[in-house]
């Protein structure tokens, strides 16, 4: 049986940014969203890029799977109030959110702007949590919350302060979550990637090559299916008893 079998699931950030690499991997949005898919679920696709969103519901709908479209900036508070009602209504109903989004901004503490941090921020932290505050009410026993965050947020090593910052906010706001929704029997958990083989994972080598010599344990980088597997766990009733935890998909890289 699917693990998602019947399931409806927002998945937000489900683009991949579009590069010049006729060869570039799909990003973890889109992962998640075909996986969830071909394990049963019925996506609904938000992205702020309509393009993007479009060609990852053609993705789903390629390998059999249903879904829908939502554009929304998640960086405007009243956009994601309104995208989970949306997805909510497009899909009848939400058993899961999957929150993918994140930026980074300025370099080093001294050459932070305040402005900076604070865009940073409401994309990377704010929009999780006023996407959990509009999808909590409307979930019922056995939903479930996945925060996408990053190693980042477990060790430093960006280079951008504001970023690792927004990552390790991301599991207080979890264990918050987590705390709330336990009593509608809805879980939520963060995973956190490592060095994954993206458009935007070849984009930060390019700007800063001396990121593919961290020293990961297995020793390569992982690939977004790789992160799209453990999240689609943690949507299923395989994880139901597992809420407000960290789970590192990195190789090893923040442990060993």
């Amino acid at each position: 049986m699917s693990r998602l079998e019947g399931r409806k699931i927002l998945v937000v950030g489900a683009g991949t940014r579009h590069v010049d690499d006729p060869d570039a991997p799909p990003g973890n949005g889109r992962a998640i969203a075909v996986t969830a898919a071909t394990e049963g679920a019925t996506v609904a696709c938000a992205d702020i890029d309509v393009r993007a969103a479009r060609e990852t519901a053609n993705q789903v709908r390629d390998a059999g799977g249903h879904a829908q479209v939502v554009v929304a900036d998640v960086s405007d508070a009243v956009a994601c109030a309104a995208m989970v009602a949306e997805a909510a209504d497009l899909l009848e109903g939400l058993d899961g959110v999957v929150v993918n989004v994140g930026i980074g901004a300025g370099q080093w503490l001294g050459t932070t702007t305040a402005e900076q941090w604070d865009q940073v921020f409401d994309v990377n932290v704010r929009a999780h949590f006023l996407t959990c505050q509009a999808a909590l009410p409307l979930m019922a026993g056995g939903g479930s919350i996945v925060l996408i965050s990053s190693v980042a947020g477990l060790r430093p090593g960006s280079r951008i302060p504001a970023y690792d910052a927004s990552k390790a906010a991301l599991a207080g706001l979890c264990r918050h979550v987590a705390f709330e929704g336990a009593r509608a029997g809805v879980r939520a958990n963060v995973v956190a990637p490592g060095l994954i083989d993206t458009p935007l994972g070849r984009l930060a080598t390019a700007g800063r090559p001396s990121r593919t010599k961290a020293p990961v344990a297995l020793g390569r980088q992982g690939t977004a299916w790789e992160v799209a597997k453990p999240v689609t766990f943690l949507l299923s009733d395989e994880a139901s008893y597992i809420t407000g935890a960290i789970l590192p998909v990195d190789g090893g890289l923040s442990t060993l």
